[in-house]
């Protein structure tokens, strides 16, 4: 049974979702697929993912973009969701910073933060890096392009200064915050590497992997099998 009530549990996973409108998310694959395509895509990774967090019983919260679009978001993934709107405007930093502020501000003790980009993310992943944050101050999932798919924080050792003048979309974000991170004397425990999907590379490395194992992420091989996407990108 989904759990809605982040109270229940002094641990968290913050989402960061955008509607899923044809032109609005998952741009770079569009060109591949078309702007409807990709869009009914992104609905697929965000529904494996979510459903994989209710499975394992993580409390959940929410942000989504644009700020007007809640009554979107909860018919699309339940209205009983802990939900709020991404603050920031358009600094990715920014709005992972006041994420982190507002859900520490309710009284959770550990949160981590993923992307809504990654629809075979394995639980295990979110287990290890949640447990990490009982005896690490932070946490990060280091991409294999040089970002990261997932950051956290306990909620004492709450760094904001790790997202200022990072060069968000660029091979330096993982080591410009780890500096961040070396700066503040904050060790970091790592999880394992994965991969999130923004390119047509990306996509042919999931589609490679859910062919074999389309449990990882079943919405989504559904998906890609209906609409014919496995050729486009073999």
């Amino acid at each position: 049974m989904p759990v809605y009530l982040m109270k229940l549990d002094p641990s968290s996973v913050i989402l960061f979702v955008k509607t899923p409108v044809a032109g609005y998310v998952k741009t770079r694959l569009a060109s591949n697929m078309g702007d409807l395509a990709a869009a009914g895509l992104y609905r697929c990774f965000v529904n494996d993912l979510v459903r994989k967090i209710d499975a394992a019983e993580f409390p959940l919260h929410i942000f989504y973009d644009p700020p007007d679009a809640e009554p979107l978001i909860r018919r699309w993934l339940g209205e009983e969701r802990v939900c709020s709107p991404q603050n920031g405007d358009d600094d990715l930093g920014e709005r992972m910073k006041k994420a982190f502020q507002e859900v520490f501000s309710t009284g959770i003790k550990r949160a981590v933060l993923v992307g809504s980009d990654l629809p075979d993310l394995p639980a295990e992943i979110l287990t290890d890096a949640l447990a990490a944050l009982t005896d690490h101050p932070a946490v990060i999932g280091p991409c294999k392009d040089g970002g990261y798919y997932l950051i956290g924080f306990n909620s004492e050792a709450f760094t904001p200064a790790v997202f200022d003048g990072i060069p968000w979309s660029s091979d330096q974000v993982l080591p410009a915050t780890l500096n961040r991170f070396v700066a503040a004397g904050l060790p970091v425990h790592r999880t394992p590497e994965w991969r999130d999907i923004d390119t047509a590379e990306d996509l042919t490395d999931l589609i490679a992997t859910l062919i074999k194992h389309p449990e990882n992420a079943p919405e989504t091989a559904v998906y890609l099998s209906q609409v014919r996407l496995w050729r486009i990108f073999e």
